[in-house]
């Protein structure tokens, strides 16, 4: 997706602490933005299984739906936006559907209730809410994901050197926001009720839109439609093209309110997208490439398929790792319970801690001509997060009676899980814009955005085998028992996959081609 130079470049009379002040704008926009995403997040499969009474491998498919089409949707809303409304209405678009979405999840209904054995008696309106407003949601992600980023890009001109420094402050506000929300609405939603929690995610995102909206003067102009966009365009029955287009999104969140109920289409059409993905890529990558550009197409396409085994793992944080915290960890820390839900803050707040050392680490290494290659970098990430499975096979092992395992080794799992992420995904969309051929470049950003994607729906099918009936009530030794085997079958296949990739990575690493310069089309 291309980026639409600023209209208007700041002046430097007008910049805050060294940067732009439209970047304080778009931080805490984006900072309130991923509170809400974040706080609904961690009460989900909660809410799916406690308060429907889904069972697991329900709740799983239902969740790994929706962060299928969370990903996905900033795809289409990306194009758009780049095209026709321009990244400040993309935005508002994005945050007044998202609004809606979170205050909707506010809405509960009856709880369900077993009636029988073997039946649930559900409220059909609450569940019809519950599907529609996750909807609301999806496509509010897809117009406000990618436009919010593309913003701060066009702050900088095309040789400011603030430019690095400007993404990592937005990146920092991205975790804040999402340590915040874990610790917050976590506690609210498990403590007092399900619209606690959910209702303040909805006020972080209105907190957001009114940021973004307050602040905008101090955009100067980035992010306008762009020329020839013509957004007042009669369309059909005299609707114009803009209205035409909100019409689109409503129209879209209808489309993804029937995927969430329907999740076995989305797998289905993940799978066929992904299959004509790679077929068309080969093909051009031996048809219409030269022979560096050949080898940069197909390990890039390599390393994007690794990149799903390890966000297919790093994403049971939400699912089946989150139903672990909740049944066999031991909630007591320092004379203090916290909320099971309260642990998907410590992956933004490890990012926080260690992204400087590690963006520090990198150059050291470089300077001694000790950096890994790309290819290692994600093999290192692979093999991270494996061991940190590893490190909750073995904490479980060491339960007490009560089969409730020391909250310690779910933080360390999660510290590895960090690490492995921090090796993994900042050079993840520096190696697409890196290896991709000019004339595919934006199609092959679109094929990241496809395999994160695909790496929720996977990781859904992964969530569903660590299944533990609870129907008639909690056996902590049986739930110990199979989480247990399925971390220790995750830990096994990371760590030899991520193995493979590390010897297989000098070879790789020689195919990018790094330094020669690509010819043209033979």
């Amino acid at each position: 997706m291309s980026v639409s130079a600023p209209a208007t470049v700041p002046a430097p009379a007008k910049d805050f602490l060294g940067h732009p002040r439209g970047l304080v704008v778009l931080f805490f926009a984006e900072m309130w933005e991923r509170f809400s995403f974040y706080g609904m997040r961690a009460l989900l499969i909660f809410y799916l299984t406690e308060h429907f009474l889904f069972d697991d491998a329900m709740s799983a498919g239902i969740y790994a739906t929706y962060g299928s089409l969370v990903y996905l949707m900033p795809v289409v809303g990306g194009m758009i936006a780049d095209r026709y409304l321009g990244f400040r209405k993309a935005v508002t678009l994005g945050a007044v559907l998202l609004c809606i979405g979170h205050f909707g999840m506010a809405f509960e209904g009856e709880p369900a209730r077993r009636v029988a054995e073997g039946a649930v008696l559900r409220d059909g309106l609450g569940l019809q809410v519950f599907h529609l407003s996750l909807a609301f949601i999806i496509m509010g992600v897809g117009f406000l994901k990618s436009s919010i980023s593309n913003m701060v890009g066009a702050l900088y001109g095309p040789q400011d050197n603030r430019r690095d420094g400007g993404f990592t402050l937005f990146y920092m506000g991205i975790n804040l926001g999402a340590v915040v929300a874990g610790l917050v609405c976590g506690y609210l939603g498990q403590t007092y009720g399900w619209r606690y929690g959910f209702g303040l995610a909805g006020v972080g995102m209105l907190a957001g839109l009114a940021t973004f909206l307050g602040g905008r003067h101090l955009l100067l102009g980035v992010g306008e439609p762009p020329a020839g966009a013509d957004l007042g365009r009669k369309l059909a029955a005299g609707v114009s093209r803009e209205w035409g287009i909100y019409l689109a999104a409503l129209l879209g969140v209808a489309v993804a309110w029937q995927f969430m109920q329907h999740h076995r289409l989305v797998g289905a059409l993940l799978l066929g997208a992904g299959a004509a993905v790679v077929i068309g890529v080969v093909w051009f990558s031996l048809a219409r490439c030269t022979l560096v550009e050949r080898g940069r197409m197909l390990v890039l396409l390599t390393l994007t398929a690794f990149s799903v085994v390890f966000w297919a793992l790093f994403e049971q944080a939400g699912s089946s790792m989150n139903l672990f915290a909740n049944r066999n960890v031991d909630l007591e820390m320092a004379g203090l319970e916290v909320r099971s839900s309260q642990f998907q803050s410590l992956n933004p707040l490890f990012i926080i801690l260690l992204a400087p050392l590690f963006a520090m680490l990198w150059p050291l290494l470089a300077r001694r001509g000790w950096e890994p290659s790309t290819p290692a970098k994600f093999g290192l990430g692979i093999v991270q997060v494996g061991l940190g499975f590893g490190v909750l096979v073995y904490g479980a092992s060491l339960a007490g009676e009560d089969k409730l395992m020391a909250a310690g080794w779910l933080a360390l799992a999660y510290l590895l899980h960090t690490t492995g992420e921090l090796c993994l995904s900042p050079v993840g969309l520096s190696m697409v814009t890196k290896l991709s051929v000019a004339r595919v470049a934006g199609l092959m950003m679109g094929v990241w955005f496809l395999s994160s994607s695909a790496s929720h729906y996977v990781a859904g099918w992964i969530a569903a085998d660590a299944s533990v009936d609870t129907s008639d009530g909690l056996d902590r030794a049986v739930s110990l028992a199979v989480y247990a085997d399925t971390f220790a079958y995750l830990a096994l296949v990371a760590v030899v996959v991520g193995a493979v990739l590390l010897a297989a990575a000098p070879w790789l690493q020689r195919h990018m081609h790094e330094g020669a310069a690509a010819a043209g089309r033979p």
